[in-house]
């Protein structure tokens, strides 16, 4: 009887850290290059079940192995590359390739496949709320004329045009202000995932040399809502099933200690 509080309170436990998962993912559908996570559950204290007779107790005979405990296990992240959107933002960008923006913090390098930057008040291309966007050479870029362009491989070019008017010629140069820094990683398990989709690791980056990026263009959330959806209705119906059949335990106990218990 007692046995029973502990496998139902566990899976409540369990679903209710499933539903803390699903909760974020849902609120994280528009945050652009989020990366969907999905809690893995596992069973603890598994106990070898013996057969044995109701006088004679030598010679048990095992039966099985089981565990009475659901436990959360780990959270995984899904990768999986998103959709795309045009946004035709000049500080937009998305990586149709393996790896990662490299953005510099006060706690040091973060990654992210989010790309929805911006510029500061020192003129930096940055990340909101967190901080600015790497070059190649390892330094924050700065953009103090709108008139770039960017190419696939992430050169940002400004355009600086002189001259035109009285017997000055008109001439047009561009000059190169920095490439975007894209990373990747080997072993995509040792990626810490923290808070507005970011992530820290203590593997060493290796440095994407040809990447692949789309200007005025976003990736999406990798998250399916209908998937969410689907998922937070099972967890809270077992949870609620859960809680359900722990109060009628809790009730016969209550009862046995109570009426049983006068006789």
């Amino acid at each position: 009887m007692y046995q029973g509080f502990y496998n139902l309170a566990s899976g409540m436990l369990t679903q209710s850290r499933n539903l803390n998962v699903i909760s974020n993912n849902m609120v994280n559908i528009q945050t652009p290059g989020y990366k969907r996570d999905k809690m893995v559950s596992t069973t603890f204290q598994e106990e070898m079940l013996y057969r044995t007779g109701k006088r004679y107790k030598e010679g048990a005979e095992p039966l099985a192995t089981t565990s009475k405990i659901r436990a959360a296990d780990q959270t995984h992240v899904n990768f999986e590359q998103g959709s795309f959107d045009l946004t035709d933002g000049i500080f937009d960008f998305a990586l149709t390739s393996p790896g990662f923006f490299c953005i510099e913090t006060p706690m040091g390098v973060r990654y992210t496949r989010n790309g929805s930057f911006h510029v500061d008040n020192e003129g930096y291309l940055a990340l909101d709320g967190l901080g600015r966007v790497q070059s190649t050479d390892g330094q924050p870029i700065q953009i103090n004329n709108e008139n770039f362009t960017v190419d696939n491989k992430g050169n940002i070019q400004v355009t600086i045009s002189s001259g035109g008017s009285g017997d000055e010629e008109y001439s047009v140069e561009t000059e190169e202000i920095g490439t975007i820094r894209v990373v990747d990683f080997e072993d995509y398990e040792q990626l810490h995932k923290e808070d507005y989709g970011v992530f820290s690791t203590e593997q060493e980056p290796q440095q994407v040399e040809s990447p692949s990026m789309l200007w005025k263009v976003l990736e999406k959330s990798n998250v399916d809502m209908v998937e969410e959806m689907v998922s937070m209705m099972s967890s809270q119906r077992a949870l609620q099933s859960a809680a359900q059949v722990l109060k009628m335990y809790d009730q016969i106990l209550s009862k046995a200690a109570t009426d049983i218990g006068r006789l």
